[in-house]
């Protein structure tokens, strides 16, 4: 359907895995297993973003397609629009994922799952969750939870995105897994709005988007990537790419 443009950004000083993205994994940087998974996915055409030259210089080793970005940028999506508007400035690519680089875990048929609700016209961004099956996610703040209005049997329109177990009451909970699906003139138009108030409350950068009455559609799929964040995070992404 689209002509999709996955861009992966990848900030090389974390706050809290300094030099993240060159983690080692199996005798090969994090990036990289996550730039293979992208291209795994046959979804489009895979680009990493980044501010740090060994990054860069990583990724075209094993093959794949880098560009250098500023060092200033305040998140992973301004970061993206950096590198899409070098790369197409003449906006061939309808479509631009923003791919996390720390999801080296990641099941290449999630990035298709995350493209397919723009198909229907009504969104202007897609993402994922994931119902909760563990009872301590629901209580986690680092676990982010997608409130929604059910429209398909495997997709809902997000109503509010929180670290706080919601909704009330009875009934499943959503895990969001940050992966975004972007239309192209969508992503134009999210990085010329300001910091809204709910995004920096709950420090989640899609509440930018509802607060301005963007159209988000999630699918429901049946996994949840690792995020690595943590040296814990780490070692267990290492365990489970170890086989």
């Amino acid at each position: 359907m689209a002509n999709a443009l996955i861009v992966i950004p990848a900030r090389l000083q974390a706050t809290r895995l300094p030099g993240k993205p060159m983690a080692d994994i199996g005798g090969e940087p994090m990036i990289v297993h996550v730039w293979r998974r992208a291209m795994e996915s046959r979804a489009g055409r895979v680009l990493v973003a980044t501010d740090d030259k060994g990054v860069r210089d990583a990724v075209e080793q094993a093959g794949g397609e880098a560009v250098m970005t500023r060092p200033d940028h305040g998140s992973g999506t301004d970061r993206i629009h950096e590198a899409v508007t070098a790369v197409d400035p003449g906006s061939q690519h309808d479509v631009v994922v923003n791919l996390q680089g720390d999801l080296p875990t990641l099941e290449p048929r999630l990035i298709s799952a995350c493209i397919a609700p723009l198909e229907d016209g009504a969104a202007d961004i897609a993402t994922l969750a994931a119902r909760i099956a563990d009872e301590d996610e629901r209580n986690d703040p680092h676990v982010v939870k997608v409130v929604g209005s059910r429209t398909q049997e495997v997709r809902m329109r997000a109503l509010y995105f929180t670290r706080a177990t919601a909704p009330w009451g009875e009934g499943p909970l959503y895990h969001h897994i940050g992966i975004y699906a972007f239309r192209r003139d969508a992503l134009e138009r999210f990085v010329t709005l300001p910091q809204s108030e709910l995004e920096a409350r709950e420090k989640l950068e899609q509440l930018r988007a509802l607060e301005d009455g963007m159209r988000i559609e999630v699918a429901l799929v049946d996994t949840v990537p690792v995020g690595v964040d943590t040296p814990a995070d780490l070692e267990r992404a290492r365990k489970i790419l170890a086989g």
